[in-house]
């Protein structure tokens, strides 16, 4: 339902922007994939504060737990992932923890928070699925892309997302959001799909401001 709702925008963030498909055929340039990364690892020190919050909203210890494990993987091993990938390409970490948020980037990080703050829990898990839902659907598509190294970034950061762990975890948040969307009022229910449907605008963008970038 939430998905549908917006089908046309989540296309074009997952599916058809230039940055995605640039990453698929091995041809996107080492300066926006820095430019990424480092706006990306911004993104995901918010991101753990609203999965933080997210977990003392949880109506119940099994999705807190869930919440949590979702915390543990973005802030032990999504993050590490982009030390050391922002390393190899020669940003140390403490240029990569000095860089300053884009507009793109905290547009997006303002809009979870808010809803994690004043949002319900109903709101807070469907403003955060188009992030985790995005990132596992476009290593799906990527997945079996003929890029010509697998060595390169390109097939190092889609292996990433293929992981079966993260879609465990997107599975189960997919389906969190069913549970209580299915339960929910209809006022709530329409504001579920207000946060998801800015969420996945902000996913446009957020790749959009990668892209224009130039590495600046």
């Amino acid at each position: 339902m939430l998905r549908a709702s917006c089908e046309d925008d989540w296309r074009r963030a997952h599916e058809e922007h230039r940055f995605v498909q640039a990453m698929g055929d091995g041809s996107l340039s080492l300066e926006r994939f820095s430019y990424y990364m480092r706006q990306d690892f911004l993104f995901l020190i918010d991101y753990c504060r609203v999965l933080a919050i997210a977990s003392a909203k949880s109506p119940d210890l099994a999705s807190m737990g869930r919440f949590a494990a979702l915390l543990d993987e973005t802030l032990n091993s999504e993050m590490d992932l982009h030390r050391v990938f922002c390393l190899d390409v020669g940003i140390s970490e403490a240029e990569l923890e000095a860089t300053f948020a884009g507009s793109a980037t905290t547009a997006y990080t303002d809009h979870l928070l808010r809803t994690a703050y004043d949002g319900t829990i109903e709101e807070l898990a469907a403003a955060l699925l188009p992030c985790q839902w995005g990132y596992d659907e476009v290593g799906r598509l990527l997945e079996f892309v003929n890029r010509p190294d697998p060595d390169s970034f390109h097939s190092r950061w889609v292996a990433g997302y293929c992981d079966p762990e993260y879609r465990k975890l997107t599975d189960w948040l997919r389906g969190f959001v069913d549970e209580v969307g299915a339960a929910a009022t209809v006022e709530v229910q329409g504001r579920m799909a207000a946060a998801f449907r800015a969420s996945t605008r902000y996913e446009y963008m957020f790749w959009e401001a990668a892209w224009v970038s130039r590495g600046r």
